[in-house]
């Protein structure tokens, strides 16, 4: 892979930045948080619109996830990335993104410091086909019934479920 790998901040738990990794390493080591965003992405009606991860991907190959997720690059505040993702992955821009919540994601892999966002959005989407083989809006109803089915990644069932929890008691 040589120099072409990304690398990433890795920061405390307060998110204090204390140094930089490749994602390799920070995929492969749950003692050092990163930064990602994610975005909910809903249409007029409340249905929200999820990704179906590329069969080619390291991470959750083909199953469902969250409307935009990615790293924060070095440098980078949490909006400006969360923007930056909606461009790459859906082609959308200049859409107003509210904040809904940060938490902490860790699994055997990798820990991640997950900060959320949600939007509504009604016009055309262009997803990157080398990361998505498909988008769909899901009305919030049968995403819950299907939560624990295994077609969703683990990260979108910790989202989803933190989403729930939120929009109950915001």
């Amino acid at each position: 892979m040589g120099n072409s790998e990304e690398s990433f901040e890795v920061i405390d738990s307060s998110g204090k930045v204390i140094g930089t990794a490749p994602r390799s390493v920070l995929h492969g080591n749950p003692a050092l948080l990163h930064r990602v965003v994610h975005v909910l992405l809903f249409d007029q009606q409340g249905s929200l619109l999820l990704q179906k991860r590329s069969s080619y991907k390291d991470t959750a190959p083909g199953m469902w996830d969250t409307s935009v997720g990615g790293h924060v690059n070095i440098g980078e505040n949490i909006h400006a990335a969360a923007l930056r993702e909606m461009k790459e992955e859906l082609g959308i821009r200049g859409t107003d993104l509210r904040y809904l919540y940060q938490y902490r994601f860790t699994d055997q892999k990798e820990s991640e410091l997950v900060s959320t966002f949600c939007c509504t959005y009604e016009g055309a989407i262009r997803f990157d086909t080398r990361e998505i083989d498909e988008v769909r809006y899901w009305a919030v109803r049968d995403i819950e019934n299907m939560l624990g089915s295994s077609i969703f990644s683990s990260h979108f069932e910790e989202e989803m479920s933190r989403y729930l929890r939120h929009s109950k008691n915001p």
